[in-house]
């Protein structure tokens, strides 16, 4: 009986909370109290003088727990579960997007995007308590500021998981992106999407949403996605949607990844955007050279920074549209073999990721140009990581490490500390023993060897993770120029600027 009074409690205390966090309408109330009655085979609510004080994670966390008790969910379900009851007392999406739309037309459009960012943390979509607990550090590199963190927001599955995620796919949602998501009660192979709310938009007269990224890799990540699940294209349209879109949100940036393998991004097969706040570091790099425009109205110059960033900007729009597709269209035709560009083999290879955002009055368009192409000696690609470095960073570099902000995968936290015991002296370093496949730390027997030869093995611990930080530091700037189709090398920089002359005629 005890038990039944907790759970009836922690019932009072969600719809409570849901109404003063959630935008829960007094009138939606008995609805929703009732369903979560009825969600726990419960028959009538209790009667309380005062709602007994709480923190909203605690409640849910002896709801879920109770649940599992009662059989009703599992250990392996548990966030599942917890997202189903969100997902019950937050409003249903056209009350969210009424109030949006109200938010707007009273208060502007930062403070409608601000109440959609905090009803993503209130009601858990966005879990800031995972996503806070990512490991993050600022590097002053030698173009810029880099911003590296470490991902534990979003775990590694066991061989468990994936097997049980294999057998759980079903084809819907087609993608992560779909709109279908909205609801989708997910299962072991797709996330649960109950408290995802979506805002209906139209930029360069087609139907889009924005949603936020439930990863939040940087400040108010934000993604836009078409309507139509089709794949992803970076050309005339794309570059005039983004600038549309920093025209309606000046307070946002936004960007697409390139539309190829290896330079793109993970969802090729649904046209989408990342934007969101702009502190990202590139925007902080200084010009390097400006050029005459092919354009009339619109300024060009190369950015200094670790890739190839080519700047457009113009006070006008349609100017800044029309310079930039020019640059997409005329890199997708150009080849240097000097520098070993070749923008075609037996398929397209150059390809760009473009990055708009409003400033100063001017709408400027960041162009990274890339090219996918393989050879023998570099299997992962030309312009992708080298293999010395696949130890920190093997998966493709996209849009957020482009622009300087790295997100390295969890397994490296423990092992950077494994890695720490050896330049302390706790641990004794064996290349041949590192080397055995079954070693944990075997991709970086390597890493290790260079360390302890360069900095010996009676370091302190402070000075020990000083030193695997800044190995860590130096790594993803050579990530980062590795990714550059013109180097920063004297003949790069010559290469980039015959480009910019000759390529795109900026005489």
């Amino acid at each position: 009986m005890a038990q039944d009074n907790q759970i009836l409690i922690a019932i009072e205390q969600l719809v409570d909370y849901a109404t003063k966090k959630l935008s829960l309408d007094k009138y939606d109330v008995h609805y929703v109290r009732n369903a979560l009655l009825d969600n726990f085979k419960l028959g009538a609510p209790i009667t309380l003088d005062a709602i007994p004080e709480y923190d909203i994670q605690d409640t849910m966390d002896f709801m879920v727990n109770y649940a599992i008790e009662q059989g009703f969910t599992t250990i392996d379900d548990a966030i599942l579960y917890e997202t189903k009851l969100f997902g019950l007392v937050t409003p249903a999406p056209s009350s969210i997007i009424m109030k949006y739309d109200i938010t707007e037309a009273v208060e502007g459009v930062e403070a409608a995007t601000d109440y959609l960012f905090e009803l993503g943390k209130a009601n858990n979509y966005l879990r800031m308590k995972d996503i806070n607990k990512n490991v993050m550090w600022e590097y002053e590199g030698s173009k810029g500021g880099l911003v590296v963190t470490i991902n534990l927001s979003k775990p590694e599955k066991d061989p468990k998981q994936i097997a049980a995620a294999l057998k759980a796919k079903t084809g819907y949602p087609a993608c992560m992106l779909c709109t279908s998501n909205v609801g989708f009660a997910g299962n072991a192979g797709h996330p649960a999407r109950q408290t995802l709310r979506t805002i209906p938009i139209t930029i360069n007269d087609e139907a889009w949403w924005i949603q936020y990224s439930p990863y939040q890799y940087y400040h108010k990540h934000l993604i836009c996605f078409c309507d139509e699940h089709r794949p992803m294209k970076v050309n005339h349209d794309c570059i005039a949607r983004l600038v549309d879109f920093v025209d309606q949100f000046p307070h946002f940036f936004m960007g697409s990844n390139a539309a190829l393998p290896i330079v793109g991004g993970s969802i090729l097969t649904h046209d989408h955007y990342q934007g969101g706040g702009k502190g990202l570091p590139m925007f902080k790099a200084n010009i390097r050279k400006t050029f005459k425009s092919p354009i009339k109205g619109a300024e060009i110059a190369i950015v200094d920074w670790y890739n190839s960033v080519v700047r457009v900007s113009s006070k006008k729009k349609l100017v800044a549209i029309e310079a930039a597709d020019y640059v997409l269209r005329q890199w997708a035709e150009y080849s240097d073999e000097s520098v070993n560009i070749l923008c075609k083999t037996d398929a397209q290879h150059n390809a760009v990721t473009p990055i708009a955002r409003y400033e100063d009055g001017k709408y400027i368009v960041d162009m990274i140009l890339r090219n996918n192409r393989t050879d023998d000696s570099h299997p992962y690609g030309i312009y992708h990581p080298t293999e010395d470095l696949h130890n920190i960073k093997k998966e493709g570099i996209g849009i957020i490490e482009v622009m300087g902000t790295f997100i390295l995968p969890g397994r490296l936290d423990k092992e950077l500390k494994a890695i720490q015991n050896y330049l302390t002296g706790e641990e004794k370093f064996d290349y041949n023993e590192v080397s055995k496949e079954t070693h944990p730390l075997t991709k970086h027997k390597d890493m290790i060897k260079y360390l302890t030869e360069q900095n010996g093995t009676s370091n302190t611990p402070e000075d020990s993770k000083k030193i695997v930080k800044d190995y860590i530091n130096l790594a993803c700037e050579k990530i980062l120029e590795c990714t550059a189709v013109f180097k920063n090398t004297e003949e790069g920089r010559n290469a980039f600027d015959k480009f910019m002359t000759q390529g795109l005629s900026c005489k």
